[in-house]
């Protein structure tokens, strides 16, 4: 059996993020096991730009954003394995692995990092009614299929949901010489960034349909229309609302959902609204030694910010192998409060915490001019007002050791609205 100190389990950006920080940390023996032909994940289909200003202080594509670290990787000597697929994990972080070079085995490890990303929300999980004809793809599908395959899948597309792959999706396809008729929004507000829907739908001129849904698909081979009805305010399509869009492609924007099949069978605790592991403000989830990060903790909306937490849970990693404990203060609950729908980390060992803990949230609408809150036990640890806050943002606030000192009650993070 193979031992090593610290395995990394994922090679797109929150793996190599943290396999960098462990190594630079005098962590030697490490390996990163890939199930993909190469490194770098979902980056190397996302040829926009956009990438790497917070981290690299310059606008990159996808693949050159991966290039980077893929230097890094190679600069300082750290090993992987690609076509890896990892089977299952234990507690005792026995890890059982098959590769087409050395088959089927199972490796020890001293710590392990999860950074095995997300995946998009499938068809099934949206309860569309119709026929299940061709031209039917998640936008994430269709992206692989025009930037790395060269196949443009349909020429009149309505796209459903307005996450960011979606929207840029929306101007890919345009690029491609195909009509976007509409991107249809269930909420009232985008799940995208700002950025997005500026650049790929208002500079296009594709309509963004806010509070509409797509209710019935035509076509029972291939894919003729879609009819599009508005929502009320519970999400109950509208009669008489409905319109036709005829179209030879619809593409599912509808979401993402941490990648955490193995995480379950090793027994990690996840938290009901992130999906992902709960961990502590050292990334720690609840088997001592096994760290997560990246978009199978939550999904982000920078890989600058997964890149960022990688280091820090490669950091605290490369720490728990060297010193090998767990936290002997009693941990305390953070939980989301009024207009935020979840946290990371789910508890923080407040007596035993670094100088300076990082929370991470999202809120669940939009609030102008409101402030973010942290309390514990009627003291407030925290604010900060904004001018606005939206959904398709991540929040990350940072509180200092100081003020954590003595806290013993649950830490509530939560938006309180502007007087109006």
């Amino acid at each position: 059996m193979r031992e090593f100190d610290l395995v990394i389990i994922g090679g797109g950006p929150a793996g190599m993020a943290a396999a960098l920080a462990a190594k630079l940390e005098d962590i030697d023996n490490l390996i990163i096991f890939e199930r993909g032909d190469e490194l770098g994940g979902i980056l190397n289909q996302c040829i926009h730009n956009g990438f790497g200003l917070h981290t690299f202080g310059e606008e990159l594509t996808g693949p050159e954003y991966a290039e980077r670290y893929i230097e890094q990787m190679i600069l300082n000597n750290i090993p992987y394995e690609l076509g890896t697929m990892v089977l299952g994990m234990n507690e005792n972080k026995e890890i059982s692995i098959i590769s087409r070079e050395r088959g089927a085995e199972t490796v020890k490890a001293r710590a392990v990092i999860l950074a095995m990303g997300c995946r998009e929300r499938p068809r099934g999980a949206l309860g569309i009614a119709g026929f299940r004809p061709q031209g039917i793809y998640t936008a994430g599908t269709a992206q692989k299929l025009v930037n790395c395959m060269g196949v443009v899948p349909g020429r009149e597309v309505v796209i459903l949901g307005s996450g960011d792959i979606g929207l840029i999706m929306a101007r890919r396809m345009t690029l491609e010489g195909a009509k976007v008729r509409a991107v249809v929004e269930l909420m009232p507000y985008s799940s995208g960034l700002k950025r997005n829907i500026v650049q790929c739908l208002d500079d296009y001129g594709i309509p963004l349909m806010l509070s509409h849904t797509v209710v019935d698909i035509k076509g029972k081979e291939k894919l003729e229309g879609v009819w599009v009805a508005a929502v009320d305010e519970r999400n109950t399509p509208i009669p008489g609302t409905e319109e036709y869009f005829p179209c030879d492609t619809l593409l599912l924007s509808c979401g993402l959902i941490p990648e955490n099949e193995l995480s379950k069978s090793a027994g990690v605790e996840l938290s009901p609204l992130t999906n992902g592991p709960s961990v502590d403000e050292s990334l720690q989830t609840g088997i001592a030694g096994v760290f997560a990060c990246g978009n199978v903790l939550h999904v982000h909306d920078l890989v600058d910010f997964v890149s960022e937490e990688a280091r820090r849970a490669g950091l605290n990693a490369a720490d728990y192998i060297k010193c090998g404990t767990t936290p002997e203060c009693e941990p305390v609950e953070v939980r989301p409060g009024n207009g935020v729908r979840y946290t990371v980390p789910s508890r923080i060992y407040c007596e035993c915490a670094e100088d300076k803990v990082h929370i991470r949230f999202r809120v669940t609408g939009v609030f102008k001019g409101a402030a973010i809150v942290v309390k514990s036990g009627g003291r407030e640890l925290f604010r900060k007002r904004g001018r606005i806050f939206v959904p398709s943002e991540m929040q990350d606030i940072i509180i200092t050791r100081d003020k954590l000192g003595g806290v013993d009650s649950p830490i509530e993070v939560s938006v309180e609205e502007a007087l109006k």
